[in-house]
């Protein structure tokens, strides 16, 4: 039997998001299957650099410039893009991001703000998509949510309430959009070395301005993360192009974890010694 390959030739699609970090991984990843990509993003030289390899891989490509959190302008860009390429296959909606802030510190803009981008930006770009996807006769979309949603996360409170919200809107969407061919999954990553996370919030990705992750920092992944470190962008990019294939044609309504074995561990760390333990250490039931 010959080893299957995630092929997405013919298809197109369109990243929220998708000039940094996940997104742009994605956007990456889809292209390399074969795919054309349409991404948006609020940094125009993201965009353009995006685009960029995404023509040197051979494939079309589309920059649209803009902020996810004006819902009309998201719907006018999967438009563009659609209109762009004939067709609109895939949709990745992967914009969002978050400030820790306690939630009695917030005020009703900083809550609408967060529902805006992580929430909202989402039902948009979805909405805009779906008839596109019927017309071509199925398709598939792809959520990045967090393992957030599904655990407390003091200082995240509307943050994690918008990827619950995610969460369950993918499998609700899998349900409905069913008869149409179009599958819904999602990817919860965890800590992530993104743009944002390294605190690259302006022009263009640059990998050297970004902290280093040994010393301190990187014993605190070490502890936390069964697998010992930070996650990769492309290491998310790579399931979004899987599932967004005829490999994952049988998956939809999935929430599937991308980080590193967080979720899995529950809380247990490791100790000065290697051992898992719930800090602070304590003696085990049983």
């Amino acid at each position: 039997m010959d080893r299957p390959e995630i092929d997405l030739a013919g298809k197109a699609a369109f990243v929220t998001g998708g000039g940094g970090g996940i997104g742009r991984a994605s956007a990456l990843a889809l292209a390399a299957a074969g795919a054309d990509v349409a991404v948006v993003d609020v940094i125009p030289e993201r965009c353009d650099e995006v685009c960029t390899a995404v023509r040197a891989m051979g494939r079309r490509a589309l920059g649209i410039p803009g902020n996810v959190m004006d819902s009309a302008m998201v719907a006018e860009a999967v438009e563009a893009a659609a209109a762009e390429f004939g067709r609109l296959d895939l949709l990745v909606n992967n914009a969002g991001g978050v400030t820790w802030r306690a939630f009695g510190d917030l005020t009703e803009k900083n809550w609408r703000r967060h529902i805006d981008l992580n929430l909202v930006s989402n039902l948009a770009a979805t909405s805009a998509a779906i008839p596109h996807m019927i017309a071509a006769g199925g398709g598939a979309i792809v959520n990045v949510t967090s393992i957030e949603a599904s655990r407390a996360a003091p200082g995240y409170a509307v943050y994690a309430a918008c990827k619950a919200g995610i969460n369950n809107l993918t499998r609700t969407l899998a349900v409905e959009l069913s008869e149409h061919g179009i599958r819904v999954n999602a990817i919860a990553p965890d800590f992530t070395l993104t743009p944002g996370t390294m605190g690259n919030y302006t022009g263009p990705v640059d990998e050297s301005t970004w902290p280093d992750m040994g010393g301190e920092r990187g014993e605190i992944l070490r502890r936390r993360i069964p697998a010992g470190r930070a996650g990769i962008d492309h290491e998310c990019g790579n399931l979004v192009a899987f599932l967004a294939s005829p490999l994952a044609s049988y998956i939809t309504g999935t929430i599937i974890p991308v980080d590193g074995g967080t979720w899995a561990s529950g809380g247990w760390i490791r100790s000065d010694s290697g051992k898992w333990v719930l800090p602070p250490e304590m003696p085990r039931q049983g």
